[in-house]
């Protein structure tokens, strides 16, 4: 879905220069969800700016959709945008003078969309965070989570197939933050690719891939797809081995042990009185040795 390869991002601030992207390659597969973190200054929020199609690298390429964007003119990367990619950002951006139905219809009639179309489409995504009831709200008449919840429905209802959110809890009480989270993580589950940044590391920690960045490169990149399947498969297979009853029937453990209890010591009279050898018939016997050494093997 999204190719970085070696993207590089400078600004200029006064007089020096400051390289706020420096050769980053990063690919994302759809359906992933993946917290971006690091410390303040080292690329986040231009790296999610560089995904989202707000700003331009200097050098390198990238391919949405195998798309390479670095070619488009402005219009059709606002189209590209538009289509596939919603935002939602720390301070809400939402109308005063708006409704919570108005702010998230917005986009809808930007996009010269009829207005049946319109009114559908806001109150599925009204249901979809909880708001059904706060529809004919103003911004001054919510909390801080319900205006988030508010930004979340505005950014979806476009139907996007990416979802970047720049510190989404970083306004919000830690109950607050949870019911954002929640919604996010639900929008995920039904197949929308979630890019979040954040400094709040126990959000970090729920993304299913953890990248870490340091003066504008990727010092970490863990998880991911691949991680999930395998881990939770680990535990179910891993008592076959005990369980097979193949070491118990198998000759080759009998023969392995036959060095050790030599025949010698069985038909020579001499060893039978000695203590060792008394030990050893046992063994043939009774079935707790033949335990001991499947453990052994």
């Amino acid at each position: 879905m999204i190719k970085l390869e070696k993207i590089n991002k400078t600004y200029q601030v006064g007089d020096s220069p400051l390289r706020a992207l420096a050769d980053v390659s990063l690919n994302i597969e759809p359906g992933e969800y993946l917290s971006i973190m690091g410390p303040s200054g080292s690329g986040k929020s231009t790296l999610l700016n560089m995904i989202g199609l707000l700003d331009r690298p200097d050098s390198g390429r990238y391919w949405f959709d195998q798309i390479a964007t670095e070619e488009l003119n402005e219009e059709r990367r606002a189209h590209l945008r538009g289509e596939n990619i919603g935002f939602i950002f720390q301070s809400f951006h939402l109308i005063n003078r708006l409704t919570a139905f108005e702010n998230i219809e917005l986009p809808m009639m930007l996009a010269g969309l009829p207005l049946k179309q319109r009114r559908i489409a806001v109150a599925d995504v009204l249901a979809m965070v909880g708001l059904s009831d706060r529809a004919s709200h103003k911004p001054n008449q919510l909390s801080g989570g319900q205006l988030q919840r508010v930004a979340i429905a505005r950014a979806i209802v476009m139907r996007p197939r990416l979802l970047l959110a720049d510190e989404p809890t970083g306004n919000l009480d830690s109950r607050s933050g949870a019911e954002v989270i929640d919604v996010l993580e639900k929008l995920n589950q039904d197949g929308i690719t979630l890019i979040t940044v954040t400094h709040d590391q126990k959000l970090g920690d729920r993304a299913r891939r953890h990248i870490r960045m340091v003066d504008g490169m990727i010092d970490r990149d863990q998880g991911g797809f691949s991680v999930t399947p395998e881990n939770s498969d680990m535990p179910e297979n891993s008592p076959e081995p005990e369980n097979s009853p193949e070491p118990k029937n198998s000759p080759e453990p009998k023969n392995s042990h036959e060095p050790e209890n030599s025949h010698e010591p069985k038909n020579s009279p001499e060893p039978i009185k000695s203590p060792e050898p008394t030990k050893s018939p046992e063994p043939t016997k009774s079935h707790q040795p033949t335990k001991s050494n499947d453990e052994t093997i």
